[in-house]
């Protein structure tokens, strides 16, 4: 006896397609979701060193505008710009009064950088990497073959597979 495996094949083949197409909306309706707002594309960011910093500083008081901590993500270029009367210094950036430094970010981490325009002699720099389309991508291979192989269990125990009529090989008596 000859086993037909062809509405298995069949069925497999249309349980792959509708489980590409729900781990789909899924994983993008989760990221679309949850997603935030680093996830952008790469740009230049300004850090103004405000007039009277290096007296702030040497008060013990933060400068007006600059956080303790910042986040970006890989690819930005973080540009200090220095209105103070004095230079200034984070990590390799070294700011002389009335000019521009650049930082580019180049890789994942979180950096702790000396600042002379800090109270406490230090900046924090939180780079991040986006949810690009490769990550996106892993998660939906990840998930559409788990959801096709249990979507197509589960098609077999719920409705099942009828064989094919054979017809009759000879004539009728």
């Amino acid at each position: 006896m000859k086993t037909d495996y062809g509405p298995y094949f069949v069925r497999l083949a249309v349980v792959i397609v509708i489980s590409i197409a729900v781990a789909f909306l899924i994983n993008e309706g989760a990221y679309l979701f949850q997603r935030d707002k680093i996830d952008r594309a790469p740009k230049t960011i300004q850090l103004v060193i405000p007039a009277g910093t290096a007296e702030r500083v040497a008060q013990g008081q933060p400068a007006p505008g600059i956080p303790d901590t910042m986040s970006f993500i890989v690819g930005d270029v973080l540009q200090v710009k220095n209105e103070d009367v004095v230079p200034h210094q984070l990590g390799p950036v070294w700011v002389p009064p009335g000019s521009t430094g650049s930082l580019a970010l180049k890789e994942a981490n979180r950096f702790s950088y000396s600042c002379s325009f800090a109270p406490d002699r230090y900046l924090g720099l939180d780079v991040r990497q986006t949810t690009g389309f490769a990550t996106r991508l892993t998660g939906l291979m990840i998930s559409a073959p788990t959801l096709a192989v249990f979507l197509f269990i589960y098609s077999l125990l719920v409705i099942s597979v009828r064989p094919r009529q054979q017809g009759s090989a000879g004539g009728s008596l």
